[in-house]
């Protein structure tokens, strides 16, 4: 196992950092949330903070939908360390695209299942895009959380909270006792989220259930938390490199404010957490089992809020504004730090894995 880059993912990174910052640099993203340019609101419809014709080239021409899917089923067939690159810069540019939601969380899921190879094939193009009806804040320990979903005679009914990516999903796959169904006609009611760039819907089963295959959400769940780290490293790397570049320019007393001490050992603090959790991401991606996926997302939740706090505070008065994108990164590692399970969970979860007795009282 190496923790290191390979050729190919640096290419790829290439790839997908010329088209963000070409397509969609943050203060693209930023313009896509605001209904006006003198207007303060976010947009009416969620789905319309989606931009198709970016997922349309990442999707088709870079081919990023299709990573995990085989080749026999028209796909890369490469591995999570490929993945984790892409996340990596979709992070750092809080790109709105549904690649985590669809080409990470459902397509493993249904690669898992054995099933639906022309499914596959039609999500590997970028033709269709898929959503796994399940809870934004379930993680591997608690993988049923805000679902209340039946079968009864081969009908799903009942409703799940919280799911991201259901409100621009072509295909909808519910988990469901050691099982995974394709429904359709399902209703989807997105509700506010913190994160603007991701919104979550509830999800309202219909009925009828198609059978796709065996789904141990739980490994799936964890899978896609290991992956999310990444994508959390991408974030605190850009807060990080953002907060660098404006402490050089902003003078007060004559002097760049990033050459007075106290800046200094902030930034160099978190320079070290920064670079601790690149090593946790890259991990997950290279050896994503219960251990390594425990470690990054108890590491990295934390570091990503913390990076966007210390950007937002760094950047004084335009930090604090809406016209700076810095407010969308806080708001995302905020809403990540929660999702696939909290950083205390995962704690939970490592002191029991390494046979350490976790700390008593309830975690955060």
């Amino acid at each position: 196992m190496t923790l290191l880059y390979s050729e190919v993912e640096e290419e790829l990174r290439a790839a997908v950092r010329g088209l963000l910052a070409d397509r969609c640099p943050p203060g693209t993203v930023l313009k896509r949330i605001e209904s006006e340019p003198d207007r303060r609101e976010p947009l009416d419809s969620a789905s319309s903070v989606y931009d198709p014709d970016l997922w349309k080239t990442l999707a088709g021409e870079i081919g990023v939908a299709g990573l995990l899917i085989p080749e026999e089923h028209g796909g890369a067939g490469a591995s999570a360390s490929e993945v984790a690159v892409v996340l990596e810069e979709l992070g750092r540019g809080v790109a709105p695209v549904p690649f985590f939601t669809s080409s990470v969380m459902a397509t493993y899921a249904l690669v898992r299942a054995g099933g639906a190879g022309e499914l596959l094939a039609e999500l590997a193009e970028g033709r269709k895009t898929a959503a796994l009806v399940v809870s934004f804040a379930a993680g591997p320990y608690r993988p049923g959380l805000n679902s209340s979903v039946r079968l009864e005679d081969g009908r799903l009914t009942g409703s799940v909270r919280g799911v991201a990516g259901a409100e621009v999903a072509d295909v909808l796959l519910v988990p469901f006792g050691g099982r995974l169904y394709r429904v359709e006609g399902a209703s989807v009611e997105v509700v506010p989220s913190l994160d603007l760039t991701r919104p979550v819907s509830t999800v309202t089963l219909p009925g009828p259930a198609a059978d796709v295959g065996a789904c141990d959400l739980a490994e799936v769940l964890r899978f896609s938390a290991g992956l999310l780290a990444s994508e959390q490293y991408g974030m605190a790397q850009w807060c990080l490199d953002a907060t660098l570049a404006y402490v050089k320019e902003r003078h007060q007393f004559a002097r760049p404010i990033g050459s007075f001490q106290a800046i200094k050992h902030r930034l160099a603090d978190l320079w070290l957490d920064v670079v601790r959790a690149r090593a946790a991401a890259r991990g997950a991606a290279a050896d994503p089992s219960e251990l390594s996926v425990a470690v990054a997302q108890a590491w990295n939740a934390d570091v990503a809020v913390h990076a966007a706090e210390e950007a937002l505070q760094l950047h004084g008065g335009i930090g604090m504004t809406w016209e700076h994108p810095v407010h969308l990164y806080l708001k995302r590692a905020k809403a990540a730090q929660i999702a696939l399970g909290t950083p205390g969970d995962h704690r939970e979860a490592l002191a029991s894995l390494a046979d350490v007795p976790g700390p008593e009282g309830p975690q955060q």
